[in-house]
């Protein structure tokens, strides 16, 4: 089964990776019921054998799958269908995705318009040096690096070492939140756009518009999230 030329349905087509492909396939398994909660799945070399793609594009769609809780990986013992359904309130890392949605609205938008009124020129050219980069990076990995310094630039740019802090603590957590977005919501575009507009509002000074910009961001990253929890339901933030 080969799963490299995949594409969604409706409008117009969009290719997936083989990564989305093998992930929808499993969990669509667990959710119709051919999967069981409690049944293990087959190692990583026997799926990328049966779809015919690397055990490094296997591992990624068992850590999304693991992410929305559809699965727990036993040391030694391999993957289990943990639900039948995926979890509301994923986990990503040592934080779930309610968590950073809190921490976020609470902190990340007051920062952004302290950046606008405090930022140096250093955070100037950094912010704009990597929003460059970002919107030229092919590389997904990378990219959601650049992704998280950026938001830690952004946090420095405030010029209070507290909130630089609470965004350097939850890095991990925005890295690997990051990779689903991008791997299931095709983010990356949307989300380059979003980070111009508010290097843009911190670089003219803005307060009012850069917090609108942060707004706006974390709003998307909500639905987007939303959206692959609960696919085909009214694209609310999760709470």
């Amino acid at each position: 089964m080969v799963l490299s030329d995949s594409r969604t349905g409706g409008g117009a087509p969009r290719r997936i990776s083989a990564m989305e492909a093998v992930l929808t396939h499993l969990r669509d398994a667990i959710e119709r019921g051919e999967l069981v909660v409690g049944e293990k799945l087959p190692t990583e070399a026997e799926l990328g054998k049966h779809f015919e793609v690397s055990r490094s594009v296997v591992r990624e769609a068992l850590r999304a799958l693991q992410a929305l809780g559809l699965t727990v990986s036993r040391a030694g013992k391999g993957t289990y269908v943990a639900a039948s359904g995926a979890d509301q309130n994923p986990i990503f890392g040592a934080y779930s995705a309610r968590d950073l949605i809190e921490v976020r609205r609470h902190v990340e938008i007051p920062v952004a318009g302290y950046a606008a009124t405090r930022r140096t020129q250093d955070d100037v050219d950094l912010l704009t040096h990597l929003i460059g980069k970002m919107e030229q990076e092919p590389d997904p990995t990378a990219w959601v690096a650049l992704d998280t310094l950026f938001h830690i630039s952004v946090a420095q740019a405030s010029g209070n070492p507290v909130f630089l802090k609470i965004i350097e603590e939850i890095r991990d957590a925005l890295a690997r939140q990051s990779t689903l977005l991008n791997q299931l919501g095709d983010r990356r575009r949307q989300s380059d756009l979003e980070h111009r507009a508010l290097v843009e509002a911190i670089v003219g000074g803005s307060e009012g518009t850069a917090v609108q910009a942060m707004a706006a961001h974390l709003e998307h990253v909500e639905i987007t999230l939303n959206t692959i929890v609960r696919p085909g339901t009214a694209q609310h933030p999760p709470k």
